[in-house]
């Protein structure tokens, strides 16, 4: 009789399917960690606070701006304006920062001295000249004794009883300076110089104190204005 030896199988627990599944799990999990990393944003949502200059047309003639240096915010805007409002720390020349806020102990103390050259550009409307003035109008109210400032910077006294009796004029050629100026008072005093471009006049405010270095201020204003409106 022949007898056959039967081996009774072993229940299979899976071991051997589980581990390839698991490996493939793992590596799915992390290229999928991979890919998110790599395609996550950078940035972050911050307000956004416009172009840097605005393109303004004033008495026809296009200036370009720097938006942080508008002063009245209604003037911050593209497109024909009457008139634009502006200031720049000095001698720097660059956008004011954003004022601080300040507490009710802090409001009487001793103002701090102005840093900053003031500049307003206005539609002329065929008004008479800078130039003109400096020749038909200011010679009917000045004193003719001249005097010697600085380094090619002259002084002269308007009358009193004319309009323009608590003010100097200061006058230089290389560079040109032009600034009329009112005299310290309770208040310190105050320039200002006046040029034309096209249909337009630029009206620079300044310190009278900033005088001591007339020719910085000078080229300061040159600066700005060949900045806003560069000559082509």
């Amino acid at each position: 009789m022949t007898m056959f030896s039967v081996r009774s199988a072993r229940p299979s627990n899976g071991h051997g399917h589980a581990v390839p599944i698991i490996a493939g799990a793992v590596l799915a999990t992390l290229a999928a960690a991979l890919v998110a990393y790599l395609l996550w944003p950078t940035w972050r949502a911050s307000a956004f606070k416009g172009p840097e200059r605005l393109p303004v047309s004033i008495g026809g003639t296009v200036f370009n701006v720097p938006a942080a240096a508008i002063r009245v915010k209604i003037q911050r805007h593209t497109g024909p304006q009457e008139r634009v409002d502006l200031g720049f720390d000095y001698p720097s020349l660059t956008p004011p920062e954003a004022p601080h806020h300040v507490s009710a102990d802090q409001i009487d103390q001793a103002p701090h001295p102005i840093d900053r050259i003031f500049v307003s550009i206005a539609a002329h409307h065929d008004a008479l000249s800078p130039e003109a003035r400096l020749k038909t109008i200011y010679p009917r109210y000045l004193n003719p004794n001249v005097v010697s400032v600085q380094d090619g910077l002259s002084m002269r006294n308007f009358r009193s009883g004319t309009p323009y009796d608590v003010e100097d004029l200061f006058l230089a050629e290389q560079p040109m300076l032009v600034a009329r100026c009112t005299r310290d008072a309770a208040t310190p005093g105050m320039c200002l110089s006046e040029r034309r471009v096209e249909g337009a006049d630029l009206i620079f405010r300044f310190p009278r104190s900033w005088l001591s270095q007339w020719q910085d201020v000078a080229a300061a204003m040159e600066r700005l204005t060949t900045q806003m409106h560069p000559t082509r």
